[in-house]
């Protein structure tokens, strides 16, 4: 995660959350330096029993919202510094031009900033 030219006025560690058909996943903590750097996978799974035809399950993911958030170790509960929300569709499925390299692993989003996070 980059924010060019920002140095954190908290030294505590930071973390990823995120929030994708309905299961709640976070990052190892990493130190409040930029750029922040995290080196792990998150596995989400989920089974859609009752689904047959994908259109169908397209939808389910257009009213599905993914949620991730940039939250910083700040006692008592943490600060959040940053957001991003969409639906899960497009999410899990971006188009061609937010890509690089092979579909998915690499690309880019902007995170909204947090009045919290001068």
């Amino acid at each position: 995660i980059t924010c060019p030219g920002v140095q954190l006025k908290d030294k505590q560690e930071l973390y990823l959350s995120v929030f994708v058909l309905g299961q709640y996943k976070k990052t190892e903590s990493v130190p409040a330096v930029f750029p922040l750097f995290f080196q792990e996978r998150l596995l989400f799974e989920k089974a859609f029993a009752n689904i047959v035809d994908p259109g169908d399950l397209v939808k389910l993911l257009e009213f599905d919202t993914a949620v991730l958030e940039l939250i910083q170790l700040v006692p008592p509960v943490g600060k959040v510094l940053a957001t991003y929300e969409e639906n899960t569709r497009d999410f899990l499925f971006p188009d061609p031009k937010l890509t690089h390299g092979r579909r998915g692993l690499e690309r880019e989003i902007l995170m909204k900033r947090s009045p919290s996070f001068t």
